[in-house]
């Protein structure tokens, strides 16, 4: 059962608006725990108030507690993977702004003003002065609201390309270790939580299990699987480089007879470009990396209860929700529909 980390750690991590639960269920150190966890246990949650832009997770206490779990990984590169991942200042901002917080207050605002424009427009009708109308007003303006509640919330169930994604670097380091990351908010009074989860996760069944699929589809299916690995996809911000003799041309063409004395920075000339995020190559290739980049929404939705039910033939042992690969194949996979593009 999770518990509150040893009093140092505990009083060092109030300064920085940072807690850290870790599961010990047994004395730390144990690797016949460690070769014993199954598929899907949260071993680690890091916590920091995303209100304020001091704080930080607890970095120091977080490497302490993977090797206290065995896992040993080089400290400094996951380290900078995960600040460059979440903890950018506009991926922060993002992150609040698409909070539970953020969300509810919308919702409220939302249903205030829609309130208000229906019921100004019933108070124009000739039956707008009887007291039925306002409750009418208020049924309907609920309703449009529920719905839109209903959408932000299936949207939720997607993959966030400015988060999931962007953990696609660490979970690429941790997962060779059983491990995989993935990051969620929660409310704490007026208090935005960011919390960074660390899942147990062994994907040599899962890997085996998902290029056999990869194979399976390339041989009876190859259109619907392309057409599905295509939507896998994000668009990057490319910087146009022209070649080096048209660039003195045009440099000499464009320079001035006479030296005015100001010598303007130009910005350089970007455009738009789509970075497929799995290319063609072996199957099993192709399966490291879908379990690669889905491994942060997998987590994202294992620890909210978003999964679907799973069906037979999963590698969670004793559980209702499904494992990665098969989380991989249904949502990702499917040919009958693009479940990637949303957010």
């Amino acid at each position: 059962m999770a518990h509150k980390s040893q009093a140092g750690g505990i009083e060092k991590n109030r300064s920085l608006s940072s807690i850290l639960y870790c599961k010990s269920d047994l004395k730390e150190g144990s690797m016949q725990w460690a070769k014993e966890r199954p598929n899907g246990q949260v071993l680690m949650v890091l916590s920091m108030d995303n209100n304020c832009s001091a704080t930080s997770f607890d970095m120091e206490l977080c490497a302490q507690k993977l090797k206290s779990l065995g896992v040993q990984v080089a400290e400094d590169q996951w380290r900078r993977l995960i600040q460059d991942a979440v903890l950018k200042p506009e991926v922060r901002r993002y992150m609040f702004y698409n909070s539970r917080a953020f969300q509810i207050a919308i919702a409220v605002v939302f249903y205030m003003s829609l309130w208000t424009n229906i019921y100004s427009t019933v108070q124009l009708c000739s039956f707008g002065r009887y007291w039925e109308a306002s409750v009418l007003v208020t049924l309907a303006a609920v309703a449009v609201t529920v719905v839109v509640i209903l959408v932000i919330d299936c949207r939720q169930r997607k993959i966030n390309v400015n988060t999931d994604v962007r953990l696609a670097a660490v979970n690429e380091i941790f997962i060779k270790h059983g491990l995989i990351v993935g990051i969620t908010d929660a409310l704490d009074g007026p208090h935005n939580i960011l919390q960074l989860w660390f899942v147990h996760f062994s994907p040599e069944r899962c890997l085996q299990s998902l290029a056999a699929h990869i194979t399976d589809l390339q041989r009876t299916r190859e259109s619907g699987l392309q057409h599905s690995l295509d939507q896998i996809c994000v668009v990057m911000e490319a910087v146009v480089r022209p070649d080096l003799g048209m660039e003195e041309e045009a440099l000499r063409e464009e320079s001035p007879l006479l030296s005015s004395g100001v010598n303007p920075n130009k910005e350089p000339v970007t455009c738009n470009e789509l970075l497929h995020l799995v290319p063609k190559g072996p199957p099993e290739v192709m399966a490291q990396q879908l379990l690669v980049i889905f491994s942060g929404c997998y987590v994202r939705l294992l620890v909210t209860g978003r999964l679907p039910r799973a069906v037979a033939g999963g590698h969670l042992e004793h559980s209702s929700v499904p494992c990665l690969c098969q989380f991989v194949k249904t949502t990702v996979l499917n040919t009958h529909r693009s479940w990637f593009m949303g957010r």
